[in-house]
């Protein structure tokens, strides 16, 4: 395929795509619902051909060598597929933000002014490895009367192409408009290239993948872009920590789902425990073949290798945990300021004006007391299924539900008043 090829098909799925985030925007919540149900219709209707497509990825990618957590963030079956399904339903339970209004004010000449939520328009959504983003995406970007193109990595190229399919032939029969729901076929980065330059329909981009991608399309967008780059989450054990309760914590944020953004990357211990605690969360690693990376204090209590300097910036996203002992709070919120993405912190203790300092401290988007990182979801949060989770600052921050795919516009009412 040619790259003008690329560009001309691209193009006009932006230009169909254009055309229906028009029509979308104008859908009664009613009518989105419906759409939705018909969605999740369709998937189960196409469930058959949904996971031969999902079984042709994974074979492509054990001969790639995928690791087994990558595997595992691909991988579809009957269960994993009937919750994709259940997914969309949900959202078609939330309530739906367009139309909220904001706020209300009249001015003393007697206008009216009103600022109400209005859909974005055209979304582009880049991801890599995931399928079920392929449902995530579409479904919240239609709820929030969002039109959506999206371009999914070659890892699930079969199966997002399945997914999209049985998404948009579910919805049409309620109503969908055409183009709502696109998929870029190609894979390869000249796509990606095309769709950054394509400002004149698309009104945002959100990349969901590896650092290298991300980059990517922040140097080429011309439109703007939310995304993170990393998860590089961190867990503090407090001198007042309940120990079980903190062995608890952080053996479900490293190994719940250790392929995934909100999983726990590094563990800071205090040092005024790290002698009692350390052999107990170790051991309970342990249990799940956890890889220990430890500095020389926490080598010192427990086995591990040696952690580098390099260890404390790293996302592993697989069974593999950075341990440091710090000898207090003000340290421990040091190095998680200095090595984090921003993305969620959690510190255990009991000592409750301890916790509000560290939350109060952190320039992180999620910041928790006693609480497992994996809980940095949007569905976690009551969003129903997350477009992803920002690092960014501006417009959206955090697990992204139907809100953050809002704009507002200003709604100004008169009887005929006049600047003279």
């Amino acid at each position: 395929m040619t790259s003008e090829q690329i560009k001309e098909d691209v193009y006009a799925m932006g230009k169909k795509a254009r055309e229906a985030a028009l029509a979308l925007a104008v859908l009664s919540e009613e009518k989105k619902n419906e759409i939705l149900r018909a969605m999740a219709a369709g998937i189960r209707e196409a469930a058959a051909e949904i996971l031969v497509a999902n079984s042709k990825d994974l074979s492509v990618g054990e001969e790639r060598g995928l690791t087994s957590a990558m595997l595992d963030r691909l991988r579809l079956d009957e269960a994993r597929l009937e919750a994709v399904a259940a997914g969309v339903e949900k959202v078609a339970t939330l309530p739906d933000p367009v139309g909220e209004v904001l706020e209300k004010w009249e001015r003393p000449n007697g206008i009216e002014i009103e600022q109400v939520r209005v859909p974005i328009g055209v979304i582009g959504i880049i991801y890599e490895s995931r399928p079920n983003v392929t449902s995530d995406a579409a479904v919240l970007c239609l709820k929030s009367g969002n039109a959506t193109i999206l371009r999914g990595g070659s890892e699930a190229l079969h199966s997002n192409v399945a997914l999209a399919t049985a998404l948009q032939n579910g919805g049409e029969k309620a109503g969908l408009p055409e183009g709502a729901i696109q998929l870029i076929p190609y894979t390869d980065r000249e796509s990606v290239a095309v769709m950054a330059g394509m400002d004149q329909y698309l009104d945002l981009i959100i990349p969901r993948g590896g650092k290298g991608l991300i980059e990517t399309v922040v140097s080429l967008a011309r439109m703007p872009v939310i995304k993170h780059y990393d998860g590089i989450c961190h867990a503090y054990i407090h001198p007042a920590a309940d120990q079980e309760m903190a062995v608890g914590i952080v053996v479900d944020s490293k190994t719940q789902k250790p392929s995934v953004c909100n999983a726990l990357e590094t563990l800071l211990v205090d040092e005024a425990i790290a002698a009692e605690f350390l052999p107990k969360v170790a051991a309970a690693l342990a249990v799940k073949n956890v890889e220990l990376r430890g500095d020389e204090k926490t080598r010192s209590v427990i086995e591990a290798q040696a952690a580098s300097e390099e260890d404390w910036g790293t996302e592993y996203l697989d069974y593999i945990l950075s341990v440091k002992v710090v000898p207090s709070m003000v340290e421990a919120i040091s190095h998680i300021n200095h090595y984090s993405s921003q993305h969620t912190e959690t510190i255990v203790t009991e000592d409750g004006e301890a916790a509000e300092f560290f939350l109060r401290n952190l320039d992180s988007a999620c910041v928790f007391h006693n609480v497992s990182t994996r809980f940095s979801d949007g569905e976690e949060f009551g969003f129903g299924a997350e477009i992803g989770i920002s690092t960014d600052k501006l417009h959206a921050r955090g697990p992204m539900g139907l809100r953050e795919l809002t704009s507002y516009q200003y709604r100004v009412r008169g009887n005929g008043q006049l600047k003279a």
